[in-house]
């Protein structure tokens, strides 16, 4: 529970839950105003681009899943980047035929067209009560203002050192003296806010067109880059259907391609669905579980990409016959080895994130998942705009068979191409069950669908909001062929189990993820937790008013 110093004496009813106590409060403060659900996710989504410029941005992109309870509906906000109208197929291949990791992590040419500001300006206009100004009026101040520096800031920062010192203005801003800022250093974004006061002013075009936009194309063509006023002119957000699941009783709604969350999920709780988890073992239910993930994972790198450029089967992927088709599959009592599956390509040939989740009053939802890729994205700030840009290039495929930053073996059905969104992991997502509803999601690169998993299972089985962001982790993504846990993740007795069955298992250096969640309970209190891997902050207050 965040101070009482963010509320009024009586607040009003509402459940928020964070990474950054900054990004709580705003929410917090524009409910206070009158704002809905819709109105604290725009300050929300810009005081975290302010106060994490490690995990999102105005550079960036990210999937908005929204639930309007005065229509009852679901809708996903798709602001994925895309590529520039200029990129091609072969662009981050060197001459000696191997991906230029260099160009592909770093640097203006990694950099896809934003879609975080125009997501912004469509809800706030679409969806809110309050107007843009206001609702980025938190963002305005903080990055006029400053921010204290923590640790995870300098941890992150420490990570991304060489890109950051690589490009002046990003190193004047979020470095001292070319080295990373000591807790308690504020870091002030004054073009920051200035490119903020533009978009509230003018929305879209305030950051696509006009001066902002000048300044980003020049940056960018400046250092390499392929951008030009047409690309950034031509972005739109897209409204997507989401997918919805069931899972024993369960409903699961979550984001549909280009984002591979939503299939991904699905296949594997139908496969789930065909066992009793609760009928066995630890060992048997993890290995349940982990070769559902391979067979998800597997189909994840053949078939998924932009939905708008590429032909995905998602009636068959999804139908109740495949899924037990690929259950079949799977020995109760061994691991099926990755290479005894097909390649991604044989048929035709994230601590760097963020994510909040909040429902007001009325049932409004949102759960929304928000990245520049990598830490601090590309490293790159084009000159007098303060826009930390993405390096989600890397998230197409670059050279099929070969592996992404997170080890990620993708097809050709996710290469590059002009204009199109690169596939994604993020899973914003809403589980409902027997009158509880909770809001879900988390950072994490390539393991944010499996922790998602983890919390959509936990709420099936009755789990509190602290148990849905809290428990112990594990991850199989089909290659590399290792389940992979957190440090005290598995018992020594059930690692020994899953090892006798075939698995090979790795230890993570480090916990992973950072899951928000807040969970309307049968009599309409709201609760909420913020995982403990992080620094985020819950707010709840009263219960939801029912009509």
């Amino acid at each position: 529970m965040i101070g009482p110093a963010l509320l009024r004496a009586d607040p009003v009813p509402h459940g928020i839950a964070t990474p950054h106590p900054l990004a709580t409060a705003a929410g917090v403060a524009i409910l206070a105003d009158g704002g809905n659900a819709f109105d604290a996710a725009v300050a929300v989504s810009a005081v975290l681009a302010v106060v994490e410029p490690y995990g999102s941005g105005l550079g960036g992109g990210g999937f908005w899943l929204l639930h309007d309870a005065s229509e009852g509906r679901d809708i996903l906000i798709d602001g994925r980047e895309r590529a520039p109208a200029a990129a091609t197929a072969q662009m981050f291949i060197g001459p000696d035929g191997e991906v230029d990791r260099d160009r592909v992590s770093a640097g203006p040419l990694a950099a896809a067209i934003p879609g975080t500001p125009a997501a912004l300006d469509h809800i706030a206009h679409r969806y809110g009560e309050l107007t843009m100004a206001r609702a980025l009026e938190p963002a305005i101040r903080l990055a006029r203002d400053g921010f204290p520096v923590d640790e995870r800031y300098r941890s992150l920062a420490g990570f991304r050192l060489a890109a950051l010192r690589a490009n002046p203005e990003a190193a004047a801003i979020l470095l001292r003296d070319g080295e990373v800022p000591e807790v308690g250093t504020r870091i002030r974004q004054p073009a920051l806010a200035a490119t903020l006061e533009r978009l509230a002013r003018s929305g879209h075009d305030g950051f696509y067109d006009g001066e902002v936009a000048r300044r980003l194309v020049a940056g960018v063509r400046a250092a390499g880059g392929l951008w030009t006023r047409e690309d950034l002119r031509a972005y739109e957000i897209v409204g997507r259907e989401p997918i919805t699941a069931s899972y024993r009783g369960m409903r699961l709604v979550s984001a549909p391609p280009p984002s591979s969350g939503g299939i991904a999920l699905t296949q594997i709780l139908q496969i789930l669905e065909l066992y009793q988890l609760s009928d066995v073992d630890e060992a048997e239910r993890v290995h349940l579980i982990v070769e559902a993930m391979r067979r998800a994972y597997h189909d994840r790198a053949r078939f998924l990409g932009d939905a708008d450029f590429v032909a995905i089967p998602i009636d068959r992927l999804l139908a109740a016959d495949y899924a037990a088709g690929l259950a079949a599959s799977i020995r109760r009592d061994r691991a099926t080895p990755s290479e005894l599956f097909p390649g991604p390509d044989r048929p035709s040939g994230g601590q760097d994130t963020t994510h909040f989740s909040i429902i007001d009053r009325h049932g409004h939802r949102v759960a929304a998942t928000l990245s520049l890729n990598y830490p601090f994205g590309a490293g790159f700030m084009p000159e007098g705009t303060g826009v930390l840009l993405n390096n989600h290039m890397d998230d197409f495929t670059v050279a099929p068979g070969q592996p992404n930053a997170y080890g990620l073996i993708q097809s050709s059905a996710n290469r590059i191409e002009p204009g199109k969104r690169m596939l994604s992991s993020m899973s914003p997502t809403f589980v409902e069950q027997d009158g509880r509803i909770a809001v879900i999601g988390t950072p994490g690169g390539s393991r944010i669908i499996s922790t998602v998993l983890l919390a959509a299972l936990a709420f099936e089985a009755g789990g509190s909001a602290t148990d849905l962001v809290a428990a112990p982790r594990f991850h199989h993504q089909f290659l590399p062929d290792r389940l992979e846990y957190e440090p005290d993740g598995l018992s020594e007795a059930l690692r020994e189990a899953l090892v006798a069955r075939g698995h090979q298992l790795r230890v993570a250096d480090r916990p992973w993820g950072n899951s928000q969640a807040v969970v309307i309970e049968p009599d309409g209190v709201f609760t909420a937790a913020a995982d403990p891997r992080g620094i985020g902050t819950i707010s709840v207050a009263g219960q939801l008013e029912r009509p």
